[in-house]
């Protein structure tokens, strides 16, 4: 077994690890409901976890990791962590199919909603889409399923919006700059304290301290408090799954919604942020870049989607056009992908890609949204503008170059801009794939911006649909949906660095 092999090994059964523990968690909620059928799904689920994961380190070890290593960890991590993740859709489903005498399961549970899961590729597909935080669904009736699975369904995403290596980190902590370097490769790259293992505890518990604050709001509000736990998790982690049939639409409630906004958007900003706010220097609302721009862009997506649909005479009034614009713009672009409209039904071609692009950008990097992310969107911005104001100047004139209160070099910014170039390049160049593989393998009915629509929402971890989504897809279709949900979650990056070494290096060093 090679060097390489062993320290893979080694980090991702410590994942596995933490992975048992949210299963064996997740039983208690079982119990407090009473559905003993579902224990034994969970405890199988956990157990594999757990023993797979323990064989791992067993035979693993670890060791300092370069840049390579962290990518490789971080992408077969996510996708490991899926696919385990899916086993307690799939063994509860079946479980309840075969109805056991001893387990005394309801006939009432086996519904053509959970039934869906007994599928593999169902399964997988709702747990990748629940870690990277995307929302899309493979449920018709999310109400039918057993409070269990709705709950872990929501934990998936919870987590998952903070990150699994950030999880893994904060319990089982790495040596060295081992921590670090999987941390970077999660797509982050601020740190709170100078120890990563302080910085991921310290982000847990703001994201502890603003779930209880999300789950009150909501129950305040006037959502039922199991709704409002679920909600609350889902909401202030961008994910967007729910326990109801229509989102938050079910409740026909501008209140709700509008309460779930600033929930929304506390998970579009970065944590060091929150951090620096929570100690009472709030001037970073204005004075750092990516949170002042999420307020810009948030706000001006929100008009310019709220005056598409009064000019287009959707709704019969200026506040149901502000309302609904309001609420699903910030939903797309906070990549949450809460819906409270019928948007492959009845919005316009234009105010659908609106809502794709505000799916496409995304919110701050070190937060827990997808998409290209907005300091990538103004680096580009801003360093072209730089370059082709060059013109000019004359050669011997000395510029600066400043971003996010940082005074770049030119090889700095030769540096950013050229990883922000690749990485939006890289986006597009997938979301293209993406699209042109979906049109050929959707039925006839869905026109080309519901598929655009529906592909960005996926690789933005967004979750909003047109209705093509659903347990009736064409089997490659859902794989191609799992592959974007879970290129979109890493930013690409890791993804390709992975298939690369098993592809065309193998296990070679």
């Amino acid at each position: 077994m090679t060097a390489r092999l062993r320290t893979l090994l080694s980090d991702l059964g410590r994942m596995l690890q933490a992975l048992s523990g949210m299963m064996f968690l997740s039983v208690v909620v079982g119990l407090v409901w009473g559905e003993y059928y579902v224990v034994p799904g969970f405890l199988l689920s956990g157990g594999l976890a757990l023993g797979i994961g323990w064989s791992f380190t067993r035979f693993g070890e670890r060791a300092e990791l370069g840049k390579l290593h962290g990518m490789m960890i971080a992408a077969s991590g996510w996708l490991l962590v899926a696919l385990f993740g899916s086993l307690p859709f799939l063994f509860v489903a079946w479980t309840v199919h075969l109805a056991p005498s001893w387990l005394a399961v309801p006939a009432s549970v086996d519904t053509p909603t959970l039934a869906a899961f007994r599928g593999p590729i169902n399964s997988v597909f709702e747990s990748m889409s629940g870690f990277t935080g995307t929302g899309l669904t493979m449920t018709t009736h999310e109400n039918e399923l057993p409070h269990a699975l709705q709950w872990w369904r929501s934990f998936t995403e919870w987590v998952g919006g903070v990150g699994v290596i950030v999880l893994t980190t904060a319990i089982l902590s790495r040596p060295g700059s081992g921590s670090l370097t999987l941390y970077e490769s999660e797509a982050r790259s601020k740190k709170i304290h100078p120890s990563i293992v302080s910085t991921v505890r310290t982000i847990w518990w703001i994201f502890l301290l603003f779930t209880f604050v999300s789950i009150s709001l909501l129950w305040l509000a006037g959502m039922p408090v199991w709704d409002a736990i679920n909600h609350g998790m889902t909401g202030l982690s961008t994910g967007g799954f729910s326990i109801t049939d229509d989102s938050i639409a079910t409740y026909q409630s501008p209140l709700i919604e509008f309460a779930l906004v600033p929930i929304m958007i506390l998970g579009s900003i970065a944590f060091p942020v929150h951090y620096l706010m929570l100690q009472g220097d709030l001037h970073n609302i204005y004075r750092d870049l990516q949170t002042r721009w999420v307020f810009i862009y948030f706000s001006a997506g929100s008009v310019g989607l709220a005056a598409l649909l009064q000019q287009y005479g959707t709704y019969d009034s200026l506040f149901q056009s502000v309302r609904f614009g309001l609420f699903q713009f910030v939903s797309a672009a906070s990549c949450t992908g809460f819906q409270t409209a019928e948007i492959g039904e009845t919005w316009p071609p234009l105010s659908q890609l609106t809502v794709a692009f505000g799916m496409f950008v995304g919110a701050s990097a070190g937060s827990t949204v997808g998409g290209i992310k907005l300091i990538r969107l103004l680096t580009l911005g801003k360093g072209t503008a730089h370059r082709i104001s060059e013109i000019f100047y004359p050669s011997s004139a000395i510029r600066r170059f400043e971003i996010d209160g940082r005074i770049l070099s030119a090889v700095e910014l030769a540096r950013e801009f050229e990883e922000a170039a690749i990485i939006t390049l890289l986006w597009l160049v997938l979301l293209a794939v993406g699209i042109v593989g979906l049109l050929l393998l959707i039925p006839p009915g869905f026109t080309l911006e519901n598929v655009v629509f529906e592909v960005a929402s996926a690789q933005g971890n967004v979750g909003l649909s047109t209705g093509i989504t659903g347990p009736t897809m064409a089997l490659p279709a859902k794989i191609l949906l799992v592959f974007n949900m879970w290129v979109g979650r890493l930013e690409i990056i890791p993804v390709l660095v992975l298939l690369r070494a098993v592809l065309v290096r193998g296990d070679r060093p």
